[in-house]
């Protein structure tokens, strides 16, 4: 039996608009690996009545309820407190939750105070979930047929309660849980109408649980199954996918465009050097997130007047007085003077109108020229893309990107 899971998380920050609620997503994430879906999620405010309201009419519904939230040592934790109104169970000091306290504290090399003792009161009859990232212990209960996880908010601490807690739990209690298998494949530079389109024309199983979503800028398409045969059926969607979306399939499941195109690099043995106008040095940044870009990056350059296009990459002045500093002209100068300047295997330039304002008739706010070059060829490409400033000067480091990474895999 595949179990119905819901997520409950909890916080005033929640819902004030102060933080995201990242833990839901995380929590979807990481059991969805191990076969397990969520049902469905709710977040409350610090508020007794609102969690225990919450806990009964999830546990109605559900066979497993995870929650975080509101187990530390302050005033507006009180999910523990809530939680034993809500199934009537008597509040208790729980020794085995003070010692984990105890020990948190002792590690670093701090005395326990009287208000942290706090975390040790749950619910009767709890079994404590051990806090190895945190001083707040975790428990779980059982309320009729419901199974109920409590574990910290903090980020860390629920994800390494849930992996090493949680997850043994369900296992144990859901043996027979029939797997759920599923791939993700990232696209970039398709519409997610036309995206859907071409997945139409594969004819896949219809055994998947197709979901098309943007990830600004990538279009994300996720096969989902529950079928013993799931490895072999998305091995065999995944050639067809990867024959299809050649150029526009960027990465695949946890895979980054800039992690795959690192990896590229790296394995070429080339040196890659920047020119960027309208980009601000977006690229750059990008690539030196990676652990590893020094062995290819040989430098970048933000040239964003036209004055540092001049004396730094060498673009002639006749340029600006004629095509302009966004044009294919000023592009291929640009990767021609990075190239020449650094001596690099590889460059890359880009110019463009980020907006919101120096739009023309003729080269609207989105006009983008990206140039690449190397040793036997160069090659200006030309852009319209729609969007607000960030969104321009994202999906033009992006695409940037991913011309180097149809470079090296040899597409048109």
């Amino acid at each position: 039996m595949n179990p119905r899971i819901a997520a409950l998380t909890i916080g005033n920050e929640l819902l004030d608009g102060d933080i995201a609620d990242s833990n839901t997503q995380r929590m979807a994430l990481i059991i969805s690996r191990q076969g397990f879906l969520l049902n469905q999620r709710i977040s409350v405010g610090d508020d007794p009545r609102a969690i225990g309201e919450a806990l009964l009419y999830l546990g109605n519904l559900n066979d497993v309820v995870i929650v975080s939230g509101g187990l530390g040592p302050t005033r507006d934790d009180l999910t523990a407190e809530a939680a034993a109104q809500a199934f009537q169970l008597p509040l208790k000091k729980n020794q085995e939750a003070l010692e984990v306290v105890r020990r948190f504290f002792k590690k670093l090399g701090r005395e326990m105070t009287p208000r942290q003792e706090k975390q040790a009161m749950v619910p009767d009859d709890a079994t404590i979930l051990k806090n190895d990232r945190g001083s707040a212990p975790g428990f779980f209960l059982r309320h009729q047929n419901c199974l109920f996880a409590f574990m910290p908010g903090v980020p860390q601490e629920m994800e390494f309660m849930l992996q090493h807690s949680v997850l043994p739990l369900l296992n144990e209690n859901f043996p027979e849980a029939v797997p759920w298998h599923q791939k993700t494949f990232k696209l970039l530079g398709l519409p997610e109408s036309n995206a859907e389109s071409i997945l139409d024309s594969l004819n896949l199983s219809d055994l998947f649980q197709i979901g098309i979503c943007v990830k600004f800028p990538f279009v994300n398409i996720r096969l989902s199954l529950r079928d013993r045969k799931g490895p072999e059926l998305l091995a065999q969607a995944g050639t067809k996918i990867r024959a299809r979306f050649a150029e526009q399939l960027v990465a695949e499941d946890d895979e980054t465009l800039v992690g795959n195109v690192t990896e590229l690099l790296i394995r070429s043995g080339q040196t890659l050097s920047l020119a960027e106008s309208c980009t601000g040095g977006w690229i750059a940044k990008m690539l030196t997130d990676i652990p590893g870009s020094s062995a290819f990056l040989e430098r970048g350059a933000v040239t964003y007047s036209n004055r540092a296009k001049i004396n730094w990459l060498q673009v002639s002045e006749d340029i600006f007085n004629g095509p302009g500093a966004v044009s294919e002209e000023c592009a291929l100068a640009m990767v021609r003077g990075i190239r020449k300047a650094s001596g690099s295997d590889l460059a890359l330039a880009v110019t463009g109108i980020a907006g919101p304002d120096g739009g023309t008739p003729q080269k609207p706010v989105g006009t983008v020229f990206i140039a690449l070059a190397d040793a036997r060829k160069e090659k200006v490409f030309p852009f319209l893309f729609p969007g607000d400033r960030e969104k321009v000067r994202f999906r033009s480091a992006c695409t940037a990107l991913n011309l180097l990474r149809c470079h090296f895999l040899k597409y048109p």
